[in-house]
C-alpha cells in the first residue's frame, strides 16, 4: 500500500469514526487575539496564519467531537479566575450559536453520537485548572450546569488543593479538600482531567476516584520524559480505572530534542517581557527570530505515533485517544500543522499496522465510552449521596 493509499484509507476511517480531540484551546486564541469579537476572527473563513482551527480544517481534518478549553492561566486567581473562566464558557456558546450548522452543543455522551449522525461537530468544554473553582464545590457544580465536562485539576502552578506537574511539591499530590473535590466532580458527572498535574495527583486522584478519569492531552513520559507526561504506573492503572489518555502533539512534550531547544525559546520569551504561553502576533515573531537563529528539531507525525504505540502497550487499546492541544501551543509537528492534520497521524498508524477496529477505538469510541461511563457514576452517586458543602477551611490544615 502506498502512503496515498494510506491517506486515502484513514480519511475513509475518519468519515465513519470521527476523532474526539480531548483539547482545543481556540477560546483563549479569541481572547487574546481580538478580545472574542467574532466577526474579526470568523472561523468560517481560512484562518491560516492566525489558527490552528477554522471549520474547514476541522473538517478536513476528520474532527467529529471537540472539547473546547474554557481555559485562564494561573495568573488570574479567585474570583478574577471564576469570572475569567465565565467568559470563556461564554464565548463557546457564542461559537455553538453562531456556527450551529456545523458545531452542535454536547453534554453527553448520547449528544455526541446523535451529532455524529446529523454530520455536526460535537462540542464539549474542559475548564483546565482547578484554580477556576476559587476552592468552593459550588462553583464547581456551577461550571457544570453551565456544560463543563472536565476539569484538569491544575494547570502550570500548584492550587491549594493539588500539585502540578511544572511547580514544586505544594500538598504532596492531592489534599484533603482536593479529594472531596475529585468525588464531587464524580457525583456531578464531571470528568476528571489529570493533564498537568504531578505524578503524585495522579496516583492519589487515582485512589480517590469512582469513576474513569482522563488525560485530555498528555504522551508518555517513557518516550519523552517531561513531567507533563504520564508514567508508565499510572497509565498501566487505566484498565482497571476505565479512563483514557489522550496523547497530545506539542513538541516539547513528545521529542527529546525539543526539550531542551522549547527551554531557550521560552527564556527568550521571558527576557522580552513576554509570558512563556503567548502566542500573539509580537511574540510569534520573537519566537521565528529566535527559530532563525537557533533552529528548532521539529516533531512529525511518527513522533505522536512512537507515544501512541508505547501507551497502547502500557494501558491498552480501550484507554488511549488523542489531545492535539491546538491553538494552545506556539509550535506542531510536521505534518499535523493544525486540526487538518489528524489524517496524517492515522496513516502513520495504518503503515504501523494498526487495524481500523483499534483506530476506531482511539478516534472515537473510547472517548464516547468514558464520558458514558463517568454519566453511570454519576447517576449512581446523585441517587446515594447529597452535594457536598465543604470547604477548604474544614478539611485542610491552613488551607493546604
Amino acid at each position: 500500500m502506498t502512503a496515498a493509499d494510506r491517506l486515502a484509507e484513514a480519511r475513509e476511517l475518519l468519515a465513519d469514526h470521527p476523532v474526539v480531540d480531548g483539547h482545543n484551546d481556540l477560546p483563549w486564541a479569541l481572547r487574546e487575539h481580538v478580545r472574542y469579537d467574532l466577526d474579526r476572527m470568523d472561523i468560517a473563513a481560512d484562518q491560516t496564519g492566525a489558527l490552528h482551527t477554522d471549520l474547514a480544517r476541522l473538517r478536513a481534518g476528520g474532527v467529529g467531537a471537540q472539547f473546547w478549553s474554557v481555559y485562564v492561566p494561573c495568573r488570574f486567581t479567585g474570583d478574577d479566575a471564576v469570572s475569567a473562566t465565565l467568559e470563556q464558557i461564554d464565548v463557546v456558546d457564542q461559537l455553538l450559536e453562531r456556527y450551529a450548522a456545523d458545531l452542535a452543543p454536547a453534554l453527553t455522551a448520547d449528544d455526541m453520537e446523535a451529532a455524529r449522525k446529523q454530520g455536526r461537530i460535537a462540542s464539549l468544554k474542559g475548564a483546565e485548572g482547578g484554580h477556576s473553582i476559587n476552592n468552593s464545590l459550588a462553583t464547581l457544580r456551577a461550571l457544570h450546569a453551565l456544560g463543563v465536562r472536565y476539569m484538569t485539576l491544575t494547570h502550570n502552578d500548584n492550587n491549594d488543593w493539588a500539585d502540578s506537574a511544572t511547580d514544586d511539591p505544594g500538598v504532596g499530590g492531592l489534599s484533603a479538600f482536593g479529594r472531596q473535590v475529585v468525588r464531587e466532580m464524580n457525583r456531578s458527572g464531571m470528568l476528571v482531567d489529570l493533564s498537568h498535574v504531578a505524578a503524585t495527583t495522579m496516583r492519589d486522584a487515582l485512589d480517590a476516584t469512582a469513576a474513569p478519569v482522563i488525560f485530555s492531552h498528555s504522551s508518555a513520559r517513557a518516550v519523552c520524559d517531561h513531567p507533563r507526561n504520564v508514567p508508565d504506573d499510572v497509565l498501566e492503572r487505566l484498565p482497571a480505572n476505565g479512563g483514557v489518555a489522550m496523547a497530545t502533539f506539542v513538541p516539547k512534550f513528545i521529542l527529546p530534542a525539543a526539550v531542551e531547544w522549547t527551554a531557550r525559546a521560552d527564556e527568550n520569551l521571558r527576557e522580552h517581557g513576554f509570558d512563556h504561553l503567548d502566542t500573539t502576533a509580537e511574540a510569534m515573531a520573537l519566537h521565528r527570530a529566535f527559530e532563525e537563529a537557533n533552529p528548532r528539531p521539529v516533531a512529525t507525525a511518527a513522533t505522536v505515533a512512537d507515544h501512541l504505540d508505547h501507551m497502547r502497550e502500557a494501558a491498552g487499546i480501550d484507554h488511549i485517544g488523542i489531545g492535539g492541544d491546538y491553538d494552545g501551543t506556539a509550535f506542531t509537528p510536521s505534518g499535523l500543522d493544525d486540526v487538518a492534520g489528524y489524517p496524517n497521524l492515522i496513516a502513520e498508524l495504518l503503515h504501523r499496522g494498526w487495524s481500523r477496529p483499534d483506530l476506531a477505538k482511539l478516534t472515537w469510541s473510547n472517548a464516547v465510552r468514558v464520558l458514558r461511563d463517568a454519566e453511570d457514576v454519576s447517576r449512581d452517586l446523585r441517587d446515594r449521596t447529597a452535594p457536598s458543602n465543604a470547604t477548604i477551611e474544614s478539611l485542610d490544615v491552613r488551607g493546604a
